[in-house]
């Protein structure tokens, strides 16, 4: 969801240049302790896989908007420990072999020292196999499945779906909401969103008031399931669903369906495209909002975002600045010699680590690093409210 900035949200110019300042002297700080300097001056690559073109293209490039930010800002600041960092981008068009033959390119070249953020389940799932020599830090993806499959390379940022859910079943349940629908994609994806629900419910003793499906991530015919819904008329439907979750909406409305809806966070990137529809939505929300500066990671990320010349905040930007910084954090506790093996031993050395207002903990075995999970609403003028 890319999130135009209220007018009354940015700060002063004189403001903004004192936040720019600062988070490059934190970064800087960051940057020069615990490890000696390289002999040299160099620049060493980091690989990102996402969808430049088709169906999920507001996410993929929302996450480079937020990961080049924060690398722009790094490497002014002198990188780490001398070493410049340049973010190298691969269209994989939201196709799973495409995102695979992108990480063997990338582990071809042995500047490329780790991957960022690959976008998709099954995208995540072929590149996570596909270079069990590299970092694969912070995957949009909930699928827990994928997290129990033995990836020592892969750092989860962001909570499952199982978390997910669970979040948006107990708001229900607060809010007196005991009919509760779902609508998921009949693959991977939907399957791991259905067992969640099933699973959440359960804990809740309650039953489902319908469950209804799309042939798959990408398909439009989304017309069956929502008059399923419609019918049904539970009190809230949960929305499993991403880039067709605009198209669901209409047709629920159209069919009838009043439900009050919720979605996962994979929703948050089509909430732009549902316009009026979306007022009133809810969803998960796994990073704070972008506008929350409160927090010290968004302080910084406003920052570094305006400072690279981009005006507009989104939960997706600020994702993929989060997954750039927790792994700048590992490359800088790989030591003095930055390797592939350094780069993974160094992200797995990550405890307790405070990423400005959130924390990120991994360990020897621990590959779930994030935890922060909350639930936003879309307001009557369009507001993100949290």
């Amino acid at each position: 969801m890319t999130v135009p900035v209220p007018r009354e949200s940015l700060a002063p110019l004189s403001t903004r240049r004192r936040h720019v300042l600062t988070g490059l002297a934190a970064t800087a700080a960051g940057a020069s302790l615990g490890f000696p300097a390289l002999a040299q001056s160099r620049t060493v690559r980091i690989g990102t896989t996402f969808d430049n073109s088709s169906v999920e293209r507001a996410n993929g490039q929302g996450l480079h908007q937020g990961s080049s930010a924060f690398f722009h800002a790094l490497n002014k600041a002198g990188g780490i420990n001398g070493t410049k960092i340049e973010l190298v981008m691969a269209d994989d068009q939201f196709k799973p072999d495409l995102a695979k033959a992108n990480a063997l390119a990338f582990e071809k070249d042995s500047s490329v020292l780790a991957l960022v953020h690959p976008l998709g389940t099954r995208q995540t799932s072929e590149v996570m196999d596909a270079v069990p020599g590299m970092a694969v830090v912070g995957p949009i993806t909930g699928t827990i499945s994928l997290r129990k499959k033995t990836s020592p390379n892969t750092f989860w940022v962001r909570v499952n779906y199982d978390q997910e859910i669970d979040k948006l079943v107990s708001t229900a349940a607060v809010l007196g909401q005991s009919r509760i629908g779902l609508v998921h994609s009949n693959d991977p994806l939907g399957q791991s969103v259905l067992a969640a629900f099933k699973a959440s419910l359960a804990k809740a003793r309650l039953e489902p008031a319908v469950i209804a499906t799309t042939p798959n991530t990408t398909s439009m015919e989304v017309g069956p399931a929502a008059e399923a819904i419609a019918k049904a008329k539970p009190q809230v439907v949960l929305i499993g669903l991403a880039g067709t979750a605009p198209a669901f909406m209409k047709a629920l409305r159209d069919a009838g369906g009043n439900s009050s809806a919720y979605g996962l966070s994979i929703t948050a990137s089509a909430l732009s495209a549902m316009g009026d529809l979306a007022r009133g939505l809810g969803f998960v929300v796994v990073v704070p909002s972008p506008f929350s500066t409160k927090f010290e990671i968004v302080r910084r990320y406003q920052a570094d975002m305006l400072a690279n010349g981009t005006k507009e905040f989104s939960l997706t930007s600020l994702e993929g600045y989060m997954n750039a910084a927790v792994l700048a954090e590992g490359m800088r506790r790989a030591g003095g010699t930055l390797t592939r093996a350094s780069v993974m031993a160094g992200m797995a050395s990550i405890e307790n680590f405070d990423l400005g207002g959130v924390k990120i903990s991994y360990g020897r075995t621990n590959r779930e690093g994030g935890q922060f999970v909350d639930v936003a609403v879309i307001g009557s003028r369009g507001q993100m409210l949290s």
